[in-house]
């Protein structure tokens, strides 16, 4: 039986945040000791290189796999998807977490502030691709941003100093969610630019503490 359009499209966004939120499992292994960073990076740099591959293979190629019908927005059908650069803004922060520049407690909850936060918020949002989302989405945004960074600050900075760094972080991921850049005429998708904005925050905070 087919759905009607706008079943159709809760069902979607549904699954899409499924398999966004599924982003969390990420940084796992590593926190409980099966993997070194380093090797979470490679992984994640990996996954780039598999995605960059299906990418090729459905723009340029023209591969109509039912997994990119079923999850890809309106918007997506001619552009990168944002698994994509989900993947790419994920493995970016994982490998400046292997430089002096960050460190994994820094990147890990920027990583969960893309793949829990952006999900309740886009649940929340209904906005479209250009348009900035309404004042009680970027509240929530930032109050999950902030919860699941400060179980990393604080232990590491301190009380006072956990909090500054969280907030740090918590403030420009929770913009660069609620309003989409636009570069040339570009509407940049939040998938590429919470994590790099939320560890630039931090980062520079941390680096402001000693």
């Amino acid at each position: 039986m087919t759905l009607p359009a706008a079943a159709w499209r809760d069902r979607v966004e549904f699954e899409r945040r499924l398999v966004h939120a599924s982003g969390t499992l990420y940084p796992v292994p590593y926190l409980l000791g099966w993997i070194s960073w380093t090797e979470t990076a490679a992984l994640l740099v990996a996954s780039v290189l598999l995605v960059a591959t299906l990418e090729f293979l459905r723009l340029v190629v023209g591969l109509d796999h039912a997994v990119y019908r079923a999850l890809t927005r309106e918007y997506e059908a001619d552009a990168v998807g944002g698994y994509a650069l989900y993947q790419v803004s994920t493995a970016a922060v994982a490998l400046l977490a292997t430089t002096s520049v960050a460190t994994p407690t820094l990147a890990v909850p920027t990583m969960w502030m893309l793949s829990v936060g952006d999900p309740i918020s886009g649940a929340l949002g209904g906005n479209g691709p250009r348009e900035a989302k309404r004042p009680l989405v970027w509240v929530v945004m930032f109050a999950v941003c902030l919860a699941v960074t400060l179980p990393f600050t604080v232990p590491a900075f301190g009380r006072v100093g956990g909090v500054a760094v969280a907030v740090a972080g918590a403030v420009p991921a929770t913009v660069a969610d609620g309003i989409p850049p636009i570069v040339y005429g570009v509407a940049l998708d939040d998938n590429l630019t919470i994590p790099p904005a939320a560890l630039a925050g931090m980062a520079a905070a941390a680096a402001v503490l000693g």
